[in-house]
């Protein structure tokens, strides 16, 4: 009976886990979608919204409804900032000049997180971090619960993003034919300067949650970007709804891995697994789908 409330509780976090997993997941989705850029920055992404949640908003008491959208701007501004200075000047260039230039601006922000913040392990103090939630024999934390509404709220708000605005059917259009999208008038650059504010944007968001459940480092964005690897090749390149679904799957690996082999092997058994349905499903359990 024990081991039967232990694996209901191991799966129903797990499945919460993974709708934060799947939006911190989200921009690295759409960022490689279209603009067919490796971020391989976007793990210090996510760290850099559980600081300004930690560090530029927490001390001046701002309600955490109102946090989260400054977040997603600040980092969104950020982002813009970068594709205009560090992306655009290499449009037309080898694909790999653009992926060596975020691998360089990931080892600058670790460094400059370190220099900030310490090497010190953080934890963001939500109002739901010390509540819990029993239903019946299963019980979880709340901020589970919270993080992962924010997430599905947030990831439904890109989908209707990307399906119902001209910046959605401009950014279709850029992600399956660039050359004929500019043909017909539709700014490329600009749309890619802006996917990766949205993808910064979510990044920084799931970053934030993250935070509130797991804790983090100015070094954990290695790890955030090998689950959001995970979760895109789970889920389908571009495919919004199947980043929700591939990270649900990762959260139950990785929770039903950590509590059977111990927490140290959670990352494991999910990549594990993740080898193994790249065997069988190549284009993941989703497909590939352009944004």
């Amino acid at each position: 009976m024990e081991t039967l409330h232990i694996a209901a509780n191991s799966l129903v976090s797990g499945l919460l886990l993974g709708g934060v997993l799947a939006l911190a997941a989200l921009g690295l989705s759409i960022v490689l979608g279209v603009m067919g850029l490796v971020n391989l920055a976007h793990g210090e992404f996510v760290v850099a919204g559980g600081y300004l949640m930690l560090f530029v908003l927490q001390p001046f008491d701002i309600d955490p409804m109102l946090a989260f959208p400054l977040i997603a701007a600040i980092m969104a501004a950020i982002a813009l900032a970068l594709q205009r200075t560090l992306l655009r000047p290499l449009a037309g260039g080898p694909p790999e000049s653009s992926m060596m230039t975020m691998f360089a601006l990931s080892i600058v922000l670790q460094n400059l997180y370190l220099t900030l913040f310490q090497a010190d392990t953080r934890s963001i103090q939500l109002p739901s971090s010390a509540q819990s939630v029993e239903v019946g024999p299963v019980s979880f934390g709340m901020i589970y619960l919270v993080g992962f509404l924010i997430s599905v709220l947030v990831i439904f708000a890109a989908h209707c993003l990307i399906t119902s605005t001209q910046f959605g059917r401009d950014l279709r259009a850029s992600a399956a034919d660039p050359e004929a999208a500019e043909i017909v008038g539709v700014d490329v650059e600009r749309v890619r300067g802006w996917t990766l504010a949205l993808g910064a944007a979510c990044a920084a968001l799931g970053g934030v949650l993250a935070g509130a459940i797991f804790g983090f480092t100015p070094i954990s964005g290695p790890a955030y970007l090998l689950n959001a690897f995970a979760i895109v090749v789970l889920g389908g390149l571009g495919n919004v709804f199947g980043t929700l679904v591939g990270g649900v799957v990762l959260g139950v690996l990785q929770s039903v891995g950590g509590v059977a082999f111990g927490d140290g092997y959670r990352d494991l058994v999910g990549l594990l697994v993740l080898l193994i349905i790249l065997g069988l499903c190549p284009q993941g359990l989703m497909g590939r789908k352009h944004a």
